[in-house]
């Protein structure tokens, strides 16, 4: 059973579920073909009466993390919707757990998703977030495609 655990976690391409309920479907793959340490969980797996999502994420970076630039791309039905780029760690006065921490040490943390607030429309969301160790967006260190599929308007 660890075997099969560990194959999955750390295999690229493979494609975890989130969750699913009767109004929400979730999964994730990594863009890239780098082998990863990494696991995402989302509660409550629902849309309906505005939830405050709960994030836990765990990931074992694969480089240290002095600065770290997100980019994160959201498309609704395949239109693109969100284009969104942060600078997360800089090297000074970073507010993030993730920033400063070693290539292999383990980054386990819990978070709110602010976007969970808002009402998705029925449909297919592909969301791409990307993250770099460089301002110049050339060497990624996470690569991560999320499906998230709405079954229900909430209006």
């Amino acid at each position: 059973m660890f075997g099969l655990l560990f194959f999955i976690l750390f295999t690229p391409g493979a494609s975890e579920f989130i969750c699913m309920s009767s109004d929400l479907e979730m999964s994730y793959t990594f863009c890239d073909s780098t082998p990863h340490a990494f696991t995402f969980n989302l509660t409550p797996c629902s849309t309906m009466n505005k939830p405050v999502w709960k994030a836990a994420l765990t990931w074992i970076p694969g480089s240290d993390i002095t600065f770290l630039k997100i980019i994160f791309q959201v498309w609704y039905n395949g239109a693109k919707a969100l284009h969104w780029k942060e600078v997360l760690c800089s090297g000074a006065d970073d507010e993030y757990a993730v920033c400063g921490m070693l290539k292999g040490e383990t980054i386990a943390t819990t978070f709110d998703i602010k976007g969970a607030r808002i009402e998705f429309p029925k449909g297919n969301y592909k969301i791409i977030l990307q993250g770099f160790s460089d301002e110049s967006e050339n060497n990624m260190v996470v690569c991560l495609n999320f499906t998230m599929i709405v079954k229900q308007d909430i209006f």
